[in-house]
């Protein structure tokens, strides 16, 4: 049998400070992955075990890529929307916990200086503050580390929930190709034999929606390359989860190292972007283009952000005119920070 090594602290602390609590909120970052909606499973299987009954799983923004909404359903997630009320007037013995995020106002919708209870999380960050604070750049899920509590707290590890980190850890690795340590290796040993494989592989394969095809026809067909690196949008859609899928298609093409598309859903634009480039952290590069007007970061070779219309969306209702404005501005900030040479080529 495989064994997740650890030295079982970081879980008796978590324990610990549960079992202070008699309730508990658990905030996704918004638009939650596998990773974030497997991590706040776990988190809330562990919760039960240190006696607090009162447990809900809260996010914002939207469930909109197909794995993520079959995460949701096959597993069968209590989820409910995140109102700011449930951190700012939560009474005492209500617990706050972050999961695959780790400060307020950064990626969720908790106000920022909110105090915060327990915080675990794979992601880089600063400034993080909380009670209990579990934050490990160094492995490439927090689903992984979630794996570590389970185990050690002898948490009852049901087939689903199972199922549910080990796909989370596959998928925020890229299939153990990105950001994978001996820690995730283990972990998938440890899951494996508990898994449900007739579960895993509905969550592997979900259909895909007409909308998310014809957004990803877009981005190909709107597709710019100087060098290496590849800008392109899907223009206006509602399928904000069609963007990391078009770039990490994009991002195949030969030639290519980064790819980076971008479009507007509700009334904001988004970005998303992969790259195998070593020269290039795009969690930096996007945080520093887009950080003056909006949020955006992310890891060495995977990132993303949002940027609000604004102004944008005040000075047109001509919806090709504000594509063609946004289209300019997004890709100039693009090719400033990323210093591209002048000329494209489709």
């Amino acid at each position: 049998m495989s064994q997740l090594s650890s030295t079982g602290q970081p879980a008796a602390d978590l324990h610990d400070h549960l079992a202070d609590g008699d309730a508990i909120t658990i905030v996704c970052h918004n638009n939650p992955d596998p990773d974030c909606l497997a991590s706040a499973l776990a988190l809330g299987r562990i919760a039960a075990v240190a006696g607090i009954d009162e447990r809900r799983i809260c996010y914002n923004g939207e469930i909109s890529h197909q794995q993520n909404r079959a995460f949701v359903t096959l597993l069968d997630i209590d989820l409910e929307r995140f109102d700011p009320a449930m951190a700012r007037d939560r009474p005492s013995g209500s617990l706050l916990a972050f999961v695959d995020h780790s400060v307020p106002g950064r990626n969720n919708r908790v106000p920022e200086g909110t105090p915060v209870d327990i915080v675990v999380d794979h992601h880089p960050a600063e400034g993080i503050d909380a009670r209990f604070v579990d934050h490990r750049e160094g492995v490439g899920a927090t689903a992984t580390i979630f794996t570590e509590y389970v185990r050690d707290l002898d948490t009852d590890l049901d087939a689903e929930l199972a199922t549910g980190l080990l796909f989370a850890i596959r998928r925020e690795t890229l299939d153990f190709l990105r950001g994978t340590t001996r820690a995730e290796y283990e972990a998938a040993g440890f899951l494996h034999e508990r898994a449900d494989t007739d579960l895993l592989r509905q969550l592997a394969s979900p259909s895909v929606t007409g909308a998310t095809l014809d957004a990803i026809a877009t981005a190909i067909d709107n597709r710019r390359t100087r060098g290496s690196v590849l800008i392109s949008h899907v223009g206006r859609t509602t399928e904000r989860d069609a963007l990391p899928q078009a770039a990490d298609y994009l991002q195949t093409l030969e030639g290519v190292e980064t790819a980076i598309v971008f479009g507007i859903v509700g009334r904001s634009i988004h970005l998303s972007g992969r790259t195998t480039d070593p020269r290039i952290h795009l969690g930096d590069a996007l945080e520093d283009a887009f950080a003056d007007v909006g949020t955006a970061g992310g890891h060495q070779d995977m990132a993303g952000g949002e940027v609000p219309l604004g102004v944008f969306a005040d000075y047109t209702a001509d919806d090709e005119q504000l594509l063609a404005m946004v289209e300019a501005v997004v890709s100039d900030r693009l090719v400033a920070e990323l210093r591209l040479s002048e000329g494209s080529s489709g």
